[in-house]
């Protein structure tokens, strides 16, 4: 039980993180083929809720740790690793929006996020060998069957139909784009 509180943030972390391809496809949806678009308008929108939730959450959680709000001498060196790890989070973000953004067609976060969860713990345990100068033969086990899994859920996970093409627009008229809702999965 003296592990209860962190498994529920690491669960939570599992479920947003889940959700943030899913929802990061929808970032494609454009009025029409005439607008100008890239993939990093939904980028900056991302950093921004970053931005937002990590200045206002970190304050506010720092206050309930009953934390100073100094960043001086001693306290420098959580600020600086703190941005160095928010720089690596920041590119893998970047590497995710452009990843979504780029394939042909409809982007297919079942198999992006397989690869980026899937290689993430991989790397992870690679550094903690790399660091503890040693790995235990059944870490590597783990490391081959996190590729298999990586490439049985990217293989089988069910394909949605996309994003519904835009309608013709007519000189003078508006319309709006029509966005298959995020709940809805249909076979292809």
């Amino acid at each position: 039980m003296k592990h209860q509180v962190p498994m529920m943030f690491a669960v939570g972390t599992a479920l947003c993180w889940g959700l943030y391809g899913p929802t990061l496809q929808f970032a494609r949806a454009v009025p029409s083929a005439d607008d100008q678009w890239s993939p990093f308008k939904p980028y900056v929108g991302i950093g921004l809720a970053y931005l937002v939730i990590a200045i206002v959450g970190g304050l506010i959680a720092m206050k309930l740790k009953g934390d100073t709000f100094s960043f001086s001498d001693g306290q420098f060196t959580p600020l600086n690793y703190g941005f160095r790890a928010g720089v690596l989070g920041a590119l893998g973000a970047f590497c995710l929006t452009y990843s979504m953004s780029s394939f042909d067609g409809k982007p297919q976060p079942q198999l992006v996020m397989s690869i980026v969860f899937g290689g993430a713990v991989s790397i992870t345990a690679l550094y903690s060998a790399i660091e503890h100068g040693s790995m235990k033969p059944m870490m590597a086990v783990g490391i081959v069957l996190t590729a298999a899994g990586i490439v049985l859920v990217a293989a089988n996970t069910t394909h949605g139909s996309g994003h519904a093409k835009p309608a013709d627009v007519t000189p003078g008229v508006s319309s709006s784009p029509t966005v298959e809702p995020p709940n809805a999965i249909n076979d292809e």
